[in-house]
């Protein structure tokens, strides 16, 4: 029988088995250092063992805490959608609440520099201390709010919702203390672009900020 249809040896499989553990503990280079210091495959040299063993450790090490950055990542999430309650007055843009007229060059201007809007997600006013531009809110009865604008008297647990008129501030909401969903603290910033994306995924009229 030619040499090359020879079956393999039991001693040299087993010795095959354990160059594979050891390549997947300590890696290829120390792994052919014990190939070639043992061709027996039977007895590794004790600094392998270490090495391996050593390795071993490390990730049992690092296990616990990958556990905790997970849990502390999800701790944080948890925090962000907090619910806080606040006073939140009706507003528009006109002279009322603003002090501006339409034909001014910043009627309907927030703060962050977009535009009033009332719709999924509508712009908001707050204490930026409390709630940074940018922060998303659910307000039970009004829908998705987006902190775009401050205020001179909107300080602490007060918010202001925008409406397109001064009717609609009356019949609708008027002035109320709600508990409102923080879903997203902002970054200080918003922009129109932004606005734009984040509507696309919100569920018009939804009572449910969790849904969709």
């Amino acid at each position: 029988m030619p040499a090359s249809f020879l079956p393999f040896s039991s001693r040299y499989v087993r010795g095959m088995m354990l160059l594979s553990a050891m390549l997947a503990l300590v890696g290829p280079a120390e792994a052919q250092a014990y190939a070639a210091g043992t061709p027996d495959g039977k007895h590794p040299p004790r600094e392998i063992h270490a090495q391996a063993q050593k390795k071993e450790s490390e990730r049992s090490k690092q296990a616990p805490k990958a556990a905790e950055r997970r849990g502390a990542s999800a701790s944080r999430e948890k925090r962000q959608e907090e619910i806080i309650r606040v006073v939140a007055t009706g507003y528009t843009a006109g002279v009322e609440s603003t002090g501006k007229r339409p034909g001014h060059p910043q009627y309907g201007i927030t703060y962050s520099g977009v535009k009033v809007r009332r719709g999924k997600l509508s712009t908001i006013a707050a204490d930026p201390k409390l709630f940074p531009i940018g922060t998303i809110l659910f307000i039970p009865g009004y829908g998705y709010g987006v902190v775009a604008d401050t205020g001179s008297k909107i300080k602490g647990r007060k918010i202001d919702l925008y409406f397109p008129s001064k009717r609609q501030v009356f019949q609708e909401w008027g002035k109320k203390t709600v508990d409102v969903r923080v879903i997203k603290k902002g970054s200080g910033k918003i922009t129109e672009s932004m606005l734009d994306s984040i509507s696309e995924v919100i569920v018009p009229n939804s009572e449910n900020p969790t849904s969709g």
